[in-house]
């Protein structure tokens, strides 16, 4: 009787979690190529003088889409988003998939920015070179993110704050 109660416990939280993941927008691209999505924006960062963030996830990472969610809710962090950034969102395949394999160049080109886990939040330069990884880990507040934390990791990275 405990292993039946506790199999639809987790069998509950398994639907809740899905649900929930459901719930919010999906995000990721998985159709187009990655590296050809980052070399389009850099096209545009060029021509808009703006750095890039690439959110670099999958539609099957909640964090990815709390993130993304977090930033389009949050009008003070989406403006200063589209006043600096070219904001992209770069699916790459899960961890422990047939597919990881193929990410291999896309990671070479973030500089493995995966290790911290997903999202990565890589900013480059409008020319693509990296100036910055973050791991979102430290911008968590509970099940969202702390909004100051957003706030001061994005103009620290703005291209004027990042002029060299």
């Amino acid at each position: 009787m405990k292993k039946i109660s506790l199999l639809l416990t987790l069998a509950f939280v398994a639907c809740i979690s899905i649900s929930a993941q459901n719930a919010l927008p999906k995000v990721y691209n998985e159709n187009i190529n990655p590296l050809e999505q980052i070399d389009n924006t850099i096209v545009k960062a060029k021509k808009s003088k703006k750095n890039i963030i690439v959110q670099l996830g999958g539609n099957w990472c909640i964090w990815c889409l709390r993130f993304a969610d977090f930033i389009n809710k949050n009008q003070e962090i989406k403006t200063l988003v589209e006043q600096n950034y070219e904001y992209i969102h770069v699916n790459i395949p899960r961890r422990g998939t047939p597919e990881e394999k193929a990410a291999e160049p896309l990671q070479k080109r973030l500089n493995n920015a995966g290790r911290f886990g997903y999202p990565a939040l890589v900013v480059l330069s409008p020319d693509g070179k990296v100036l910055h990884i973050q791991d979102s880990s430290f911008l968590e507040h509970e099940s969202s993110y702390d909004a100051k934390k957003v706030l001061r990791f994005l103009k620290s990275w703005t291209p004027e704050a990042s002029k060299i």
